[in-house]
């Protein structure tokens, strides 16, 4: 029989959402054009040119989707608020109605015995401010410590867990380096420039949302993946850290106080992204992202394996898993548990935070209902028991893991992939926004249930 797997007392059982991904409603009710309206309205940027004008229709079905969590025995919800929603030009008037929906939201949650997790930014930026140059510029970061400001003052009261971005590396790289995301800009310097102001929005968030949310704790969420060489070859080594440092140490070093990794500063301006150094950053920049937090988001997903293609490199010694629906799920990432128990152990043991949250880990898997209406998803069921063991491992290593939200509640708008990834544990038919628990989902109840399995 195999052994039990048991999470300490009050773990967060929880899943999570973002406002773009499931709200749709993107013009109603004084809500203001995000950047993401504007990237998904424009042909050709997203797979069948879908968009996230309905998605799940959230704002308009948002009890029945607290009652689904209530059903599921959810403790906690993580969601993000819309900037535009609040702030329809990003600074400046209020839209009550956009502040009304949230604090709806959040008294629901609550009377449900849900507790909830607040994300300030998922990627929706109001479209007026990136047309005044976006995250490339400082004002944008001044902008949403205002935008904090307004948010926590009308939820602080009630909501005692905030995170202030979410994946800002994507954002920076993605949406101002490769253009795949919004805004779709092709320009490293910018990015650079972005990544920086993303850190120094959520350094200047910090205090405002603690000084407006009595006994609240804050974070940030960043997301990483499970780095490896191919091989012990120089080649392949120096690959790994390099991705690494791009798209993990360049924004968890700064939070921690430590400014940006040397090695990095050399790469980018090497490559040519740095044209002025780091002429962007002012003398108390640094101090400001390293205001103190209480806990660190993590996001996992899979494992990537670097191989460097010069014709000098030495054998390949590691292989990533056979290509098989078990092994790879259908966003092409490689089902690599053993990486959570490493990032999480990684992230502790080199930053020491008071509390760490897997504040999204999924799989993207297709699985329709069948002829009586259930979802047999058995490959994401594997997928979050194998994590949720993972998560253990690191547990009983002495990682301080507070919780686990589960990527994502709901099926729902998957970004430059539009409707083509599944990632919910509850079916949505788009037609007709019917909800259906997946197999995973169920089994996800038990383990909340039992808080293990």
């Amino acid at each position: 029989m195999a052994n039990k797997i048991i999470f300490p007392e009050n773990f967060f059982w929880g899943a999570a959402t973002a406002s773009y991904q499931i709200e749709g409603a993107w013009d109603k009710h004084g809500k203001g054009e995000s950047t993401w309206d504007r990237f998904t309205h424009t042909q050709g940027n997203i797979k069948n040119n879908d968009t996230g004008d309905v998605a799940d229709d959230h704002y308009r079905l948002w009890k029945k989707d607290i009652a689904l969590m209530k059903r599921l025995g959810l403790k906690s919800y993580r969601f993000s608020i819309s900037w535009p929603r609040i702030l329809p030009a990003g600074r400046g008037e209020v839209n009550k109605k956009g502040l009304d929906f949230y604090s709806k939201l959040v008294d629901a949650l609550l009377d449900a015995g849900i507790i909830p997790f607040a994300t300030l930014y998922h990627w929706d930026l109001p479209q007026t401010l990136e047309d005044e140059g976006g995250w490339v510029v400082r004002s944008t970061a001044e902008a949403f410590a205002d935008y904090a400001n307004v948010v926590s003052r009308a939820l602080g009261d009630r909501v005692k867990n905030w995170i202030t971005q979410n994946e800002p590396a994507v954002v920076a790289w993605l949406g101002y380096e490769m253009g795949v995301h919004a805004p779709g800009l092709k320009d490293h310097p910018k990015a650079m420039r972005a990544a920086h102001n993303l850190l120094l929005s959520h350094g200047m968030a910090v205090p405002i949302i603690k000084r407006n949310s009595g006994n609240a704790e804050v974070g940030i969420t960043l997301n990483i993946g499970w780095k490896v060489p191919a091989s012990i070859s120089k080649l392949d080594r120096d690959l790994a850290q390099k991705d690494d440092g791009k798209w993990f140490r360049w924004f968890v070093d700064p939070v921690y106080g430590r400014g940006y990794p040397s090695d990095m500063v050399e790469h980018f301006t090497k490559l040519g992204a740095l044209p002025g150094g780091l002429d962007f950053v002012k003398e108390s920049d640094m101090d400001a992202i390293a205001a103190p937090i209480d806990f660190i988001g993590i996001n996992y997903y899979n494992r990537i394996v670097h191989r460097s293609n010069d014709t000098d490199n030495e054998p390949q010694l590691v292989f990533p898993k056979p290509r098989t629906p078990e092994n790879w799920t259908e966003m092409e990432w490689e089902n690599y548990p053993e990486g959570l128990t490493g990032v999480l152990a990684r992230v502790y043991f080199n930053y020491n935070p008071f509390k760490i949250y897997i504040t999204e880990n999924g799989a993207s898997y297709s699985t329709p209902p069948d002829e009586k209406g259930n979802v047999p998803d058995e490959l994401r069921t594997n997928y979050l028991r194998t994590h949720l063991a993972a998560a253990h491992r690191a547990i009983q290593a002495g990682v301080p893991l507070a919780g686990y939200f589960v990527w994502s509640l709901l099926d729902n708008f998957e970004w430059s992939f539009g409707y083509g990834q599944r990632f919910g544990i509850i079916w949505v038919d788009y037609k007709t926004q019917k909800r259906t628990l997946k197999d995973s989902a169920k089994w996800y109840k038990s383990v909340i249930k039992k808080n293990g399995f």
